[in-house]
Protein backbone atom coordinates (compact mmCIF):
# COMPACT_ATOMS: atom_id res chain seq x y z
CA UNK A 1 0.00 0.00 0.00
CA UNK A 2 1.35 3.43 -0.92
CA UNK A 3 2.20 5.84 1.89
CA UNK A 4 0.43 9.20 1.62
CA UNK A 5 2.37 12.41 2.09
CA UNK A 6 0.45 13.13 5.25
CA UNK A 7 1.62 9.90 6.92
CA UNK A 8 5.06 9.41 5.38
CA UNK A 9 7.76 9.49 7.98
CA UNK A 10 5.39 9.06 10.93
CA UNK A 11 6.87 6.60 13.44
CA UNK A 12 4.85 3.75 14.90
CA UNK A 13 3.92 4.47 18.51
CA UNK A 14 6.22 2.86 21.06
CA UNK A 15 4.86 0.57 23.70
CA UNK A 16 4.62 2.49 26.99
CA UNK A 17 6.60 1.39 30.02
CA UNK A 18 3.41 0.52 31.91
CA UNK A 19 2.29 -1.75 29.05
CA UNK A 20 5.68 -3.47 29.14
CA UNK A 21 5.24 -4.06 32.88
CA UNK A 22 1.73 -5.38 32.26
CA UNK A 23 3.00 -7.80 29.62
CA UNK A 24 5.84 -8.94 31.90
CA UNK A 25 3.38 -9.82 34.68
CA UNK A 26 1.03 -11.58 32.24
CA UNK A 27 3.87 -13.68 30.85
CA UNK A 28 5.05 -14.53 34.38
CA UNK A 29 1.56 -15.87 35.11
CA UNK A 30 1.40 -17.80 31.82
CA UNK A 31 4.82 -19.35 32.48
CA UNK A 32 3.91 -20.36 36.03
CA UNK A 33 6.40 -17.97 37.65
CA UNK A 34 3.59 -16.13 39.44
CA UNK A 35 0.97 -18.26 41.15
CA UNK A 36 -2.66 -17.77 42.19
CA UNK A 37 -2.88 -15.71 45.42
CA UNK A 38 0.77 -14.60 45.17
CA UNK A 39 1.20 -11.03 46.35
CA UNK A 40 2.49 -8.32 44.00
CA UNK A 41 4.39 -5.54 45.80
CA UNK A 42 4.75 -2.37 43.73
CA UNK A 43 8.20 -1.46 45.12
CA UNK A 44 9.55 -4.94 44.38
CA UNK A 45 8.25 -4.87 40.79
CA UNK A 46 9.60 -1.36 40.17
CA UNK A 47 13.02 -2.30 41.56
CA UNK A 48 13.23 -5.59 39.65
CA UNK A 49 12.17 -4.08 36.32
CA UNK A 50 13.89 -0.69 36.93
CA UNK A 51 10.75 1.34 36.29
CA UNK A 52 8.77 3.88 38.28
CA UNK A 53 6.07 2.92 40.78
CA UNK A 54 3.63 4.96 38.68
CA UNK A 55 4.21 2.66 35.68
CA UNK A 56 3.69 -0.39 37.88
CA UNK A 57 0.50 1.08 39.32
CA UNK A 58 -0.89 1.78 35.84
CA UNK A 59 -0.12 -1.80 34.77
CA UNK A 60 -1.79 -3.25 37.86
CA UNK A 61 -4.91 -1.15 37.30
CA UNK A 62 -5.31 -2.65 33.81
CA UNK A 63 -4.62 -6.15 35.09
CA UNK A 64 -7.25 -5.65 37.80
CA UNK A 65 -9.72 -4.45 35.17
CA UNK A 66 -9.10 -7.68 33.24
CA UNK A 67 -9.54 -9.79 36.38
CA UNK A 68 -5.98 -11.12 36.58
CA UNK A 69 -5.11 -9.38 39.87
CA UNK A 70 -7.17 -8.27 42.86
CA UNK A 71 -6.50 -5.30 45.14
CA UNK A 72 -8.02 -5.14 48.63
CA UNK A 73 -7.71 -2.29 51.16
CA UNK A 74 -4.88 -2.73 53.71
CA UNK A 75 -3.87 -6.04 52.14
CA UNK A 76 -2.40 -5.08 48.79
CA UNK A 77 -2.50 -6.57 45.30
CA UNK A 78 -2.17 -10.24 44.45
CA UNK A 79 -2.65 -12.62 41.55
CA UNK A 80 -6.26 -13.62 41.51
CA UNK A 81 -6.94 -17.00 43.04
CA UNK A 82 -9.57 -19.35 41.68
CA UNK A 83 -12.12 -20.44 44.26
CA UNK A 84 -14.11 -23.67 43.81
CA UNK A 85 -17.18 -21.66 42.76
CA UNK A 86 -15.19 -19.61 40.21
CA UNK A 87 -13.43 -22.73 38.95
CA UNK A 88 -16.74 -24.25 37.85
CA UNK A 89 -17.92 -20.93 36.41
CA UNK A 90 -14.74 -20.59 34.30
CA UNK A 91 -15.20 -24.04 32.80
CA UNK A 92 -18.88 -23.30 32.16
CA UNK A 93 -18.07 -20.01 30.39
CA UNK A 94 -15.27 -21.64 28.42
CA UNK A 95 -17.54 -24.45 27.28
CA UNK A 96 -20.26 -22.10 26.07
CA UNK A 97 -17.92 -19.64 24.34
CA UNK A 98 -15.77 -22.30 22.70
CA UNK A 99 -18.90 -24.23 21.77
CA UNK A 100 -20.08 -21.15 19.89
CA UNK A 101 -16.70 -20.90 18.16
CA UNK A 102 -16.90 -24.50 17.02
CA UNK A 103 -20.46 -24.05 15.74
CA UNK A 104 -19.45 -21.04 13.65
CA UNK A 105 -16.33 -22.87 12.47
CA UNK A 106 -18.36 -25.86 11.28
CA UNK A 107 -20.96 -23.66 9.58
CA UNK A 108 -18.26 -22.12 7.36
CA UNK A 109 -15.55 -24.79 7.38
CA UNK A 110 -12.52 -23.78 5.33
CA UNK A 111 -10.01 -26.27 3.88
CA UNK A 112 -7.05 -24.84 5.81
CA UNK A 113 -8.66 -25.27 9.25
CA UNK A 114 -8.26 -29.03 9.74
CA UNK A 115 -4.53 -29.08 8.78
CA UNK A 116 -3.88 -26.26 11.29
CA UNK A 117 -5.67 -28.18 14.06
CA UNK A 118 -3.85 -31.41 13.17
CA UNK A 119 -0.51 -29.60 13.29
CA UNK A 120 -1.22 -28.27 16.78
CA UNK A 121 -2.21 -31.77 17.88
CA UNK A 122 1.01 -33.16 16.36
CA UNK A 123 3.00 -30.69 18.50
CA UNK A 124 1.08 -31.83 21.57
CA UNK A 125 1.90 -35.47 20.78
CA UNK A 126 5.58 -34.61 20.39
CA UNK A 127 5.60 -32.72 23.69
CA UNK A 128 3.77 -35.56 25.44
CA UNK A 129 6.25 -38.12 24.08
CA UNK A 130 9.17 -36.13 25.50
CA UNK A 131 7.27 -35.28 28.73
CA UNK A 132 7.78 -31.58 28.00
CA UNK A 133 5.02 -29.76 29.90
CA UNK A 134 6.14 -26.33 28.69
CA UNK A 135 5.81 -27.19 25.01
CA UNK A 136 2.58 -29.04 25.73
CA UNK A 137 1.00 -25.95 27.34
CA UNK A 138 1.76 -23.78 24.32
CA UNK A 139 0.72 -26.40 21.76
CA UNK A 140 -2.52 -26.80 23.76
CA UNK A 141 -3.19 -23.05 23.50
CA UNK A 142 -2.25 -23.07 19.81
CA UNK A 143 -4.92 -25.68 19.13
CA UNK A 144 -7.68 -23.87 21.00
CA UNK A 145 -6.74 -20.45 19.62
CA UNK A 146 -6.90 -21.95 16.12
CA UNK A 147 -10.49 -22.97 16.90
CA UNK A 148 -11.31 -19.47 18.19
CA UNK A 149 -9.88 -17.86 15.04
CA UNK A 150 -11.60 -20.36 12.76
CA UNK A 151 -14.97 -19.18 14.09
CA UNK A 152 -14.57 -16.02 12.05
CA UNK A 153 -15.98 -14.06 15.00
CA UNK A 154 -13.44 -11.43 16.15
CA UNK A 155 -15.43 -10.53 19.28
CA UNK A 156 -15.52 -14.15 20.45
CA UNK A 157 -11.79 -14.48 19.81
CA UNK A 158 -10.98 -11.29 21.73
CA UNK A 159 -13.16 -12.33 24.67
CA UNK A 160 -11.59 -15.77 24.96
CA UNK A 161 -8.06 -14.52 24.35
CA UNK A 162 -8.14 -11.58 26.76
CA UNK A 163 -10.47 -12.76 29.53
CA UNK A 164 -10.10 -16.54 29.53
CA UNK A 165 -6.44 -17.11 28.59
CA UNK A 166 -4.93 -16.11 31.98
CA UNK A 167 -7.29 -18.45 33.83
CA UNK A 168 -6.73 -21.24 31.31
CA UNK A 169 -2.98 -21.06 31.94
CA UNK A 170 -3.46 -20.88 35.72
CA UNK A 171 -5.66 -23.96 35.70
CA UNK A 172 -3.40 -25.84 33.29
CA UNK A 173 -0.24 -25.19 35.29
CA UNK A 174 -1.56 -25.49 38.82
CA UNK A 175 -4.31 -28.12 38.59
CA UNK A 176 -4.58 -29.91 35.22
CA UNK A 177 -0.86 -30.76 35.27
CA UNK A 178 -1.61 -33.15 38.12
CA UNK A 179 -2.92 -35.50 35.42
CA UNK A 180 -0.40 -37.50 33.34
CA UNK A 181 0.62 -35.70 30.17
CA UNK A 182 -0.33 -38.75 28.11
CA UNK A 183 -3.89 -38.59 29.46
CA UNK A 184 -4.09 -34.87 28.65
CA UNK A 185 -2.97 -35.61 25.09
CA UNK A 186 -5.59 -38.34 24.66
CA UNK A 187 -8.24 -35.89 25.93
CA UNK A 188 -7.31 -33.54 23.10
CA UNK A 189 -7.40 -36.34 20.52
CA UNK A 190 -10.99 -36.99 21.58
CA UNK A 191 -11.74 -33.26 21.59
CA UNK A 192 -10.50 -32.82 18.02
CA UNK A 193 -12.53 -35.82 16.88
CA UNK A 194 -15.59 -34.30 18.59
CA UNK A 195 -15.36 -30.86 16.97
CA UNK A 196 -14.62 -32.23 13.50
CA UNK A 197 -16.96 -35.21 13.34
CA UNK A 198 -19.99 -34.49 15.54
CA UNK A 199 -23.07 -33.48 13.59
CA UNK A 200 -23.33 -29.69 13.09
CA UNK A 201 -26.58 -29.60 15.04
CA UNK A 202 -25.02 -31.28 18.09
CA UNK A 203 -21.42 -30.08 18.07
CA UNK A 204 -21.96 -26.99 20.23
CA UNK A 205 -23.56 -29.04 23.00
CA UNK A 206 -20.86 -31.73 22.68
CA UNK A 207 -18.16 -29.11 23.30
CA UNK A 208 -19.99 -27.94 26.44
CA UNK A 209 -20.13 -31.56 27.64
CA UNK A 210 -16.42 -31.98 26.97
CA UNK A 211 -15.54 -29.02 29.21
CA UNK A 212 -18.01 -30.19 31.85
CA UNK A 213 -16.22 -33.57 31.98
CA UNK A 214 -12.84 -31.82 32.07
CA UNK A 215 -14.00 -29.69 35.00
CA UNK A 216 -15.06 -32.79 36.93
CA UNK A 217 -11.70 -34.45 36.25
CA UNK A 218 -9.69 -31.42 37.37
CA UNK A 219 -11.81 -30.19 40.30
CA UNK A 220 -10.43 -32.69 42.89
CA UNK A 221 -6.91 -31.36 42.26
CA UNK A 222 -8.11 -27.83 43.04
CA UNK A 223 -9.69 -28.96 46.31
CA UNK A 224 -6.60 -30.87 47.41
CA UNK A 225 -4.41 -27.82 46.73
CA UNK A 226 -6.61 -25.52 48.83
CA UNK A 227 -6.81 -27.51 52.03
CA UNK A 228 -9.96 -25.61 53.07
CA UNK A 229 -12.31 -25.30 50.07
CA UNK A 230 -14.56 -22.66 51.65
CA UNK A 231 -14.84 -19.78 49.14
CA UNK A 232 -14.97 -16.99 51.72
CA UNK A 233 -11.89 -18.19 53.57
CA UNK A 234 -10.06 -18.86 50.32
CA UNK A 235 -10.52 -15.33 49.02
CA UNK A 236 -8.79 -13.90 52.09
CA UNK A 237 -5.73 -16.14 51.92
CA UNK A 238 -2.59 -15.01 50.12
CA UNK A 239 0.93 -16.16 49.38
CA UNK A 240 3.88 -13.85 50.06
CA UNK A 241 5.34 -12.60 46.77
CA UNK A 242 8.74 -14.07 45.92
CA UNK A 243 9.09 -13.65 42.14
CA UNK A 244 9.97 -9.94 42.10
CA UNK A 245 12.36 -10.04 45.08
Amino acid sequence: MAISKSTKGVRAPRTSVSHQVEDHIRQAVYKGLLHPRERIIEDDVARRLRVSRGSVREALLRLERDGLVVTTPRRGTYIRGISPHEFKAIFGMRGKLEGLCVRYMREAMKPEIQPALNEALRKMKSAASSLDDEKFFYADMELHQAVWKASGQPQLFRTLNLVMTPFIFMIARNYSAAQPISARYEDHVRYLDTILNSSPGRVEREVERYFDRLCKQTFPHLLSSLGNPDDELFLHQDISGQYFR
